[in-house]
């Protein structure tokens, strides 16, 4: 064994320890998301929360890649099927909070405020960066562009949890309702970027 295929397993190994992260995060973030956007009744809190299960099947599809880095046929037919799986994801989200947002601002839902869903989107800004850096590492090393593109979709989570967190700040602290709805359209700008 060469020391270039020694580099190449070394570094698929790390991208699978960064991705098994992901998927353990995007997890736990997604199901906080979801049950504190569902208790307020925050569009833009469950948005974030299906986007982050939507980065597991990312995720997932990645650790797939990863496994099978060494056969350079299934490497290419992994990354191209990922790369559809996650925009087809995308999306479906995109449609979903489009509807669901329009509908809270024809209703003019007021959603409750939500201290978890700001501990949330604080404690992603600080994550996030910090995970992208590490797979934009590994997929330059190992020419993968299915890594770099997941690095690309965290480096947009840290967006959308700017987003969220000054959607969710100025429904908490100045009751303005219909920053939810609105940081929910900023997600949809954000994914779109992604998805195209």
């Amino acid at each position: 064994m060469n020391d270039l295929t020694t580099f190449r397993e070394i570094t698929a190994h790390r991208g699978k320890r960064l991705e098994y992260f992901t998927i353990v995060w995007n997890s736990i973030e997604g199901l906080i998301g979801i049950g504190a956007g569902a208790v307020a009744g925050s569009i833009s809190l469950v948005g974030f929360g299906i986007d982050s299960l939507i980065e597991v099947s990312s995720g997932t599809t990645l650790l797939w890649r990863m496994s099978v880095d060494a056969d350079v046929g299934r490497r290419e037919r992994n990354e191209r099927l990922s790369l559809r799986i996650v925009g087809s994801c995308f999306l479906a989200l995109a449609f979903y909070l489009t509807c669901a947002a329009l509908l809270d601002l024809g209703r003019k839902t007021a959603p409750e405020r939500s201290i978890p869903g700001v501990a949330l989107a604080v404690i992603s800004l600080i994550v996030m960066p910090i995970l992208s850096r590490a797979k934009r590492k590994v997929g330059r090393a190992l020419g993968s562009a299915a890594m770099r593109a997941d690095a690309r979709q965290t480096d947009f989570c840290v967006c959308l949890s700017v987003i969220l967190l000054i959607g969710l700040v100025l429904n908490a602290a100045l009751g303005w309702w219909w920053a939810d709805p609105i940081a929910k359209e900023g997600f949809d700008g954000i994914r779109a970027k992604v998805c195209c």
